[in-house]
């Protein structure tokens, strides 16, 4: 798996420095691992140039690439092209992908970072019984959160260093 996962992420990688930004790749890359990692694992069946197609697809979709009023922004057709892929074959990836993985757009595990802090299903956990916003809850509730992964920082912790 360890040639598969290396051959997909140049490709992706390479696209990524050419046509998105670094959140792009890094986030290609612990996706490509995932994918590496299930028993059996998709990987194996076709080409990698179509799973890094698949991938960024994928990503895309999740964090509205497609969407022109986003940054980066580049159609669907338009990555296939540049990837060398028919639309087909990257959506039909990004499909499996997507089903296999249960990605939905904002999904909070495949948000860009630069994005989480605008994500709300990043930050609207079940406290108790009740749907909360955990940044609006007491440090410690965040804390918890945390140290469980359900949060990627402690927002109050944040706002107390960028106070002057």
């Amino acid at each position: 798996m360890q040639t598969l996962y290396d051959e997909i992420t140049a490709i992706s990688d390479a696209f990524c420095k050419d046509h998105l930004n670094e959140e792009y790749a890094e986030m290609a890359r612990m996706l490509t691992a995932k994918l590496a990692r299930k028993h059996p694992s998709p990987l194996v069946n076709g080409q990698a140039n179509g799973w890094a197609a698949g991938i960024l697809y994928a990503l895309g979709q999740a964090n509205f690439l497609f969407d022109k009023t986003q940054s980066p922004h580049m159609r669907a057709d338009e990555l296939c092209e540049r990837m060398g892929v028919s639309k087909q074959t990257a959506g039909g990836r990004a499909q499996k992908i997507r089903e296999m993985l249960g990605i939905f757009p904002m999904h909070p595990d495949w948000t860009l970072p630069s994005r989480s802090d605008d994500n709300p299903v990043v930050w609207i956990l079940m406290v108790n019984g009740w749907m909360v916003d955990i940044r609006d809850m007491p440090r410690e509730a965040q804390v918890v959160a945390f140290e469980k992964g359900l949060i990627p920082y402690i927002p109050a912790d944040r706002r107390n260093t960028s106070e002057p």
